[in-house]
């Protein structure tokens, strides 16, 4: 990977766990570095969207990336307010 240029990846409206497991194992396999996770096609927002957010964030630091979450709508971000993930997982 590039490290001047992220890694960015894209999550679908309604992303499957095959699909976030497929994003995850696309973290694991790239060089550590900085990683922005498009998030604005999510709809709805839902806890199904929070979980997938948390995985790819676990899935990113363990391989020791600096992932940011990017183009999250209002209904997504007071959802993560409600569930205190809003610092966790910063939009």
């Amino acid at each position: 990977m590039d490290t001047s240029q992220p890694l960015v990846v894209t999550l679908p409206a309604r992303p499957t766990r095959d699909e976030v497991a497929r994003l995850c194992a696309e973290l694991a396999a790239a060089p550590p570095g900085d990683v922005v996770c498009e998030v604005g096609a999510l709809a709805p927002a839902d806890l199904a969207a929070v979980d997938a957010l948390a995985r790819l964030k676990l899935a990113a630091g363990r391989r020791g990336h600096r992932i940011r979450f990017h183009g999250a709508g209002p209904d997504l971000r007071a959802l993560l307010l409600l569930t205190g993930l809003d610092g966790t997982l910063e939009t």
